[in-house]
């Protein structure tokens, strides 16, 4: 698809296939066809199942408000496409055009979206992680499964990390009435992904909820019965659990393996994008049939100094789907960058968790409305003196707000008084992050070699 004329024949006649049956790959291939794109789209998944929303597998669906099988996602628009669910995709050659099928099978493209996106990190020892009752939370399936395990009703469920997902899943056990130990290796829960200040607030809810929850551990192994059932864990301090449904919740591992050898600039950490999503190879030099979207994509965000930034956010996936089905029909003249806002939100313990930025780079927070004494409250992240973050409980109808101060790169801490009462001296505290070398539940942020304090940029929102 080259010289005159190719940018209209990839879109009368072209190949497009689509890595990934996910969120971002099915807006995409949506997105695809609303920019008139009306030659060949081919979408592999490595699951059975069409694409389906991920948010409710932790919350509704362990409730027991909804069914693992019914949580697919609205169609926006008919995409006509051929779906290759259940075969993942083992290979990729970029020279010939191809991507490769664990059956065997080849796909030709004259463009490639990968949204391969991410999977939940296992349990390290694999003779323990196969025990009867060891679970993890990331699939349609898994949650299914976890469900099963909540409905038989367990003596005592543990959950191994204290991040988002393991939150809202011992959440759900002590909604259910059931006996939950959280084991997290930090000295807060959501510490990772908020910071101490924050997370201490997250610890009292838990506790106040009938949570059994250790910080400060890890659990150093789990032990079966003769016939091959989870019965106990062995934390570092010492001490023992006793349990027969254990959920990991270590994090995720980004879904790139397929891609070694290929020459894509891919990793452990994902696959490196320019702002506009198109995919570096491995000599640092920016493909232009090769786009990614959603979890496994690294892109450089003017707002963040630059910095890849590798988010699991809902949000996020979407608006990369959009960006990268644009750009890919586009002329470069035409091409936009991915400039969005990062946003997040969880619930849990009866509480509604939100944030907007990437709080995990501050470095100081101001609770600007409310208080953490109420746990109804907005917490501001500032970093290297501009406000990078905020995140409120049950108090969202702010974050707009803050927003635009990020977007604007607005002075942390903000030189103005706030609605609610702000006592006199009130100052920025420490975040209080973990040790950014010891693995945490946060959104992944990875250093591109620019520095923040290079230059001051000014955004202007699409919207």
């Amino acid at each position: 698809m080259r010289g005159d004329g190719a940018l209209e024949r990839l879109g009368r006649e072209g190949r497009i296939v689509v890595v990934g049956a996910s969120l971002a790959g099915l807006r995409a291939a949506e997105a695809l066809r609303d920019e008139g794109f009306a030659g060949s789209l081919t979408v592999i998944g490595d699951e059975p199942h069409e694409p389906y929303d991920r948010p409710p597998l932790s919350k509704q669906v362990l409730l027991g408000r909804a069914s693992a099988g019914r949580t697919a996602l609205p169609r926006l628009r008919a995409v006509d496409a051929t779906w290759r669910l259940g075969v993942a995709a083992s290979g990729l050659d970029m020279a010939a055009g191809l991507v490769r099928l664990a059956d065997g099978d080849e796909v030709p493209y004259d463009r490639l979206l990968i949204a391969t996106g991410v999977r939940a990190r296992p349990w390290p020892q694999e003779a323990e992680a196969e025990l009867d009752g060891v679970l993890v939370l990331r699939t349609s399936d898994d949650s299914a499964a976890l469900a099963r395990r909540l409905d038989a009703g367990p003596e005592r469920v543990l959950v191994i990390g204290a991040g988002f997902t393991g939150s809202e899943i011992a959440s759900a056990c002590r909604e259910r009435g059931l006996p939950v130990t959280v084991a997290e290796r930090a000295a807060a829960p959501l510490a990772g992904a908020l910071g101490g200040v924050v997370g201490a607030v997250a610890a009292d809810m838990q506790r106040e909820r009938g949570v059994d929850l250790r910080c400060g551990v890890m659990v150093t192994a789990l032990e079966g019965d003769d016939s091959g059932r989870v019965r106990a864990a062995r934390l570092s301090d010492g001490s023992t659990v006793e349990t027969d449904v254990v959920v990991v919740s270590l994090g995720a591992t980004r879904n790139t393996e397929w891609l070694a050898g290929s020459g894509l600039g891919a990793g452990p950490r994902g696959i490196a994008c320019d702002a506009g999503c198109r995919a570096f190879d491995i000599r640092g030099i920016v493909t232009d049939d090769i786009y990614a979207a959603g979890d496994v994509a690294r892109c450089p965000h003017p707002l963040f100094g630059y910095q890849f930034l590798a988010l699991e956010h809902w949000g996020n996936a979407v608006a990369q789907a959009r960006i990268a089905a644009h750009n890919m029909l586009s002329e470069s003249a035409e091409r936009v960058p991915h400039m969005e806002v990062p946003s997040f939100w969880s619930a849990q313990f009866g509480v509604n968790i939100k944030s907007v930025g990437v709080p995990s780079m501050g470095t100081e927070i101001l609770i600007t409305q409310g208080s953490l004494e109420s746990r109804r409250f907005v917490g501001v992240y500032g970093y290297q003196g501009r406000v990078i973050g905020a995140v409120s409980f049950d108090h969202g109808r702010w974050l707009p707000f803050y927003q635009e101060l990020i977007e604007t790169t607005a002075p942390f801490p903000p030189p103005f008084a706030t609605v609610d009462r702000r006592p006199g001296g009130q100052r920025p505290v420490d975040a209080d992050f973990p040790d950014p070398s010891v693995p945490t539940h946060g959104p992944t942020v990875t250093l591109s070699g620019y520095s923040p304090a290079d230059r001051r940029t000014t955004f202007t929102p699409a919207h």
